[in-house]
């Protein structure tokens, strides 16, 4: 699908690792509990009337599941590299289209038989769908989950719950394809990103693997501005693949892994939740001390502590990058968590937009109260620990606080001193 693990001691605060428990869990019940995300409101209205899909040439249903979803067409990704579930359908001269928001994300392959969905629920973690692409004359169509997905999507790259993949390649000899997918994240340079994807926009003096296409070999430079030409376009919704929606998507496809993957580890720790099972001695401490492994990780995701310094300006050129800096909610000087910065770093305020998601809002107590003790011993300056003072400057703790106390409800010790 969306070609896009340690296991640690309950006692280790550092690392947490990948969750080994069961999606039947009582506490999880991934196949079986009722679900809340967008695409499960886009088959309640399709199945009032409220939305129709329409069946359109070579784009399928595309164009109309895009609007249903509230996809934007600036945020398509193009991929050539056959890793996911129709990799035999795509290749140079027919990519792959993955578009996104900061809920869910679509992949089509033109010719492919199914259109992909992969939604961020609010408790379930990503949850996958497919739909059919031919026009269904027995009735409205509707999207279905689909199991298959967690062949892929819920592995050591996922930290064992089912979540998104970014993946880049190395183009080897054109005979032979390309190499396995390596996954990446906001942790690599650019130079090791991209691989086996069309990337338009300027990333200036920096180099990425991307663009490593045949179609664009003997050309003087790789940088591309737009795919126009280089292969068929009938049925794709845009030409572009822009490198800031990549950075961002990137950005998205590692925090929603460590949302879930907290969530899970606190509800399946949770006696509570596993009766008649009670706590046994020191049992409450070993889960804390183990969510406190969680936060940490969560917490230097969400404030960008280890992501990889931009050597050169980038700039995307499909309007992703205006439109998505004008998104979410802002404080009283006007300023969102949704602000680029695409000099130095992804984010002009460190701190991840996701914050507000509804995955967040639903983590359990055992899971959110230690992440929002973290995140403000980071940015209250108390954790003096080099990496985070390399990171995270005086002025962008104290711009993250603000922007925050005006943004959401938080525990009432985030309105103290900061350091």
């Amino acid at each position: 699908m969306f070609a896009v693990a340690v296991v640690s001691s309950p006692m280790d605060a550092q690392r947490a690792g990948t969750f080994r428990g069961s999606t039947d869990d009582p506490a999880i019940k991934y196949a079986t509990a009722p679900v809340n995300n967008l695409v499960a409101d886009v088959n309640r209205k399709i199945l009032d009337g409220t939305i129709r899909l329409t069946f359109e040439g070579r784009g399928g249903y595309l164009r109309s599941a895009l609007e249903a979803l509230q996809l934007p067409v600036d945020s398509q990704l193009l991929v050539f590299s056959g890793a996911s579930l129709q990799g035999k359908q795509i290749g140079e001269q027919n990519p792959r289209a993955v578009f996104f928001n900061d809920r869910l994300a679509l992949g089509w392959v033109r010719g492919g038989d199914l259109l992909e969905v992969a939604a961020h629920d609010e408790t379930a973690g990503v949850v996958f769908y497919t739909l059919e692409q031919k026009p269904d004359e027995a009735g409205p169509p509707q999207f279905k989950r689909a199991f298959i997905c967690l062949g892929c999507h819920m592995a050591g790259d996922t930290l064992g719950v089912p979540g998104f993949l970014m993946f880049s390649t190395t183009r080897q000899n054109p005979s032979l394809g390309f190499s396995l997918p390596r996954f990446v994240d906001q942790t690599d340079p650019l130079e090791r990103r991209f691989g086996g994807w069309f990337v338009t926009g300027s990333t200036g003096s920096a180099r990425h693997m991307g663009n490593e296409a045949a179609t664009l070999d003997g050309r003087a430079t790789r940088e591309l501005m737009s795919v126009d030409g280089l292969f068929d376009a009938d049925g794709y919704r845009t030409l572009s693949s822009d490198i800031v929606a990549h950075m961002v998507f990137t950005h998205q496809v590692g925090m929603t892994t460590l949302l879930t993957r907290a969530a899970w580890q606190a509800r399946v720790a949770d006696p509570a939740l596993h009766p008649p099972y009670t706590a046994a001695p020191g049992e409450e401490e070993r889960i804390a001390l183990m969510m406190e492994g969680v936060a940490s990780e969560v917490v230097d995701h969400l404030l960008f502590v280890d992501e990889a310094v931009l050597p050169d300006r980038v700039r995307g050129q499909s309007g992703f990058a205006e439109r998505f800096a004008a998104t979410g909610p802002r404080d009283r000087s006007g300023r969102s968590l949704y602000e680029l910065d695409l000099t130095r770093r992804l984010m002009k305020y460190p701190c991840s937009y996701l914050i507000y998601s509804p995955a967040f809002d639903a983590l359990p107590p055992r899971a959110k109260d230690p992440i929002y003790e973290r995140l403000w011993e980071v940015l209250s300056g108390a954790e003096r620990d080099t990496r985070y003072q390399t990171a995270l400057s005086r002025a962008d703790r104290q711009a993250i606080v603000e922007i925050l106390r005006d943004t959401r409800a938080l525990p009432t010790y985030f309105y103290g001193a900061i350091k």
